[in-house]
């Protein structure tokens, strides 16, 4: 059994290393390969999971600050200021590439709201979910 992109989540090393250990059980089957495989311990503690590894059958995983999955970027401090400007500038430099269309007095504004919905707004896909402190809002 093989999977892409699976993720592994827990509230602590213990219950994650548990987690990784049950989806390569016999039970379930999935082969891990650990070249291909990163952990990351996501906290606003500058110092946590520092100490601890990460190992499936002898392999251990590499530890990364950030990584990109499904088009979000995440990092070690759990914080999204960078994806927030990555996504901005993508939503900006869309609505840019197609300015002419929307302001184009050929189209309908139905048609020009179908335009936007389709091109601009899956750049900009899950925005309403942020949960943004004061540092993303005023940043």
């Amino acid at each position: 059994m093989y999977a892409d992109d699976v993720n592994i989540l827990g509230g602590s090393i213990h219950t994650i290393q548990e987690n990784a250990e049950f989806l390569a059980s016999k039970e379930i089957g999935l082969e891990v390969n650990a070249d291909k495989n990163k952990c990351t311990v996501m906290s606003r503690d500058l110092n946590a999971g520092h100490s601890h590894s990460m190992k499936s059958d002898n392999s251990s995983f590499e530890r990364v600050d950030e990584f990109k999955y499904l088009g979000t970027t995440f990092t070690h401090q759990n914080s999204i200021q960078e994806d927030i400007k990555f996504r901005l500038k993508a939503g900006n430099a869309c609505y840019h590439s197609i300015q002419n269309l929307l302001s184009s007095s050929l189209l309908f504004k139905n048609l020009k709201v179908k335009i936007h919905r389709t091109i601009i707004f899956p750049v900009l896909y899950g925005c309403e979910t942020w949960s943004l402190t004061l540092r993303e809002k005023v940043g």
